[in-house]
């Protein structure tokens, strides 16, 4: 497993290894003690799995307040997706600063995002789908918003000619102007 850093405490990009021949590729995309081995130490309770028809599909930026705060890995399981994580922990070093990564079928990379982000995606592909791991159960009650096309977060999410495909909700989102976070920076962040 190759682990880069992004610039952003405890935002990293994890690519697996994929062992391959002429029938296709095995990856191992988590194992608990080698990524202990590299600070990252998160107990995993869910399992999403989502899928876009369309390119430009924009998802997010959502994400989970405490107490059920999510860290989550990030891959794409057909397709291609930019992903992006914006730190919106109080305090941090980096607050209001995103990083964004191409995650394809391809590629194999993945984005470890720890609590404390919100997250979103824009599809590049067709039937592109995602499929990521949870912290925490889903509480819809914690949940919260940030519009991706917020100007004080400047996200260049690449889109060209396509015109953004939202949900009702996301297109509604609060503006990252004046929101109170829920989150605080903790220097020792996995």
């Amino acid at each position: 497993m190759h682990v880069e850093q992004t610039g952003i405490p405890g935002l990293l990009v994890l690519t697996p290894a994929r062992f391959g021949d002429a029938r296709g590729f095995f990856s191992e995309t988590w194992n608990r003690a080698r990524l202990a081995e590299h600070g990252i130490d998160v107990d995993f309770v869910q399992d999403n799995h989502s899928l876009s028809a369309r390119p430009g599909t924009v998802r997010g930026l959502h994400f989970q307040g405490p107490p059920h705060a999510q860290a989550k890995l990030v891959r794409c399981g057909r397709g291609a997706l930019f992903d992006v994580a914006v730190d919106i922990r109080r305090g941090s070093p980096t607050y209001g600063r995103w990083y964004g990564a191409e995650l394809s079928f391809e590629n194999g990379k993945q984005l470890m995002i720890p609590a404390g982000f919100a997250h979103g995606f824009a599809t590049r592909l067709p039937d592109t789908e995602i499929v990521y791991k949870c912290s925490d159960n889903y509480a819809p009650e914690t949940e919260g918003a940030l519009r991706y096309d917020d100007p004080d977060l400047g996200i260049d999410w690449n889109l060209g000619d396509l015109d953004p495909i939202l949900s009702d909700k996301d297109a509604a989102a609060s503006a990252f102007a004046g929101f109170a976070s829920p989150f605080v920076y903790e220097e020792d962040t996995p």
